[in-house]
């Protein structure tokens, strides 16, 4: 039997997050954004080499920093340019909750002219995160019009 290149159930983009901490970033995940841990394989310091959690539907790998082998997390470089994007049943109850879990709020949570309302908060680690809730359902045209007015263009 042929081993297939790409596992049963298994999405073709992961991302995997390095963090200073991933033991109390599991349990923010966790608390936060509802996820659940799937995998959990220490290293031999006792810090996580490999853990995979869910969210939703999403698959989310990360491991702790190794800077030995120059495997740095978003705080040991300055910051990350990536922001991860998670739709929640309610965005307002989330955003309070992360930000309550010691997240940075960097966008407020707004209506957003293509439909979501949605904000952004630095978690506790480093990682950006953007979640929203669909509020509702925009035509491409209507968005078009939307974004035109939001940045005074005709």
């Amino acid at each position: 039997m042929a081993v297939k290149p790409i596992p049963d159930g298994s999405p073709r983009v992961v991302p995997y997050l390095t963090i200073e901490g991933a033991d109390k970033a599991i349990e923010f995940y966790k608390n936060v954004l509802g996820a659940t841990e799937t995998v959990r394989m220490p290293g031999p310091d006792g810090n996580i080499g490999h853990a995979e959690m869910t969210i939703g539907d999403s698959l989310i790998m990360l491991a702790d920093a190794a800077p030995a082998m120059n495997i740095l997390g978003p705080n040991q470089v300055g910051g990350t340019p990536v922001t991860i994007m998670v739709y929640v049943e309610d965005v307002d109850a989330t955003f309070a909750r992360a930000l309550s879990e010691g997240a940075t709020e960097t966008r407020p949570v707004e209506n957003q002219f293509y439909g979501d309302r949605a904000g952004q908060f630095i978690d506790p680690f480093g990682h950006r995160w953007h979640i929203a809730t669909h509020v509702e359902d925009v035509t491409p045209e209507q968005m078009q019009e939307r974004m035109a007015q939001m940045f005074g263009t005709p």
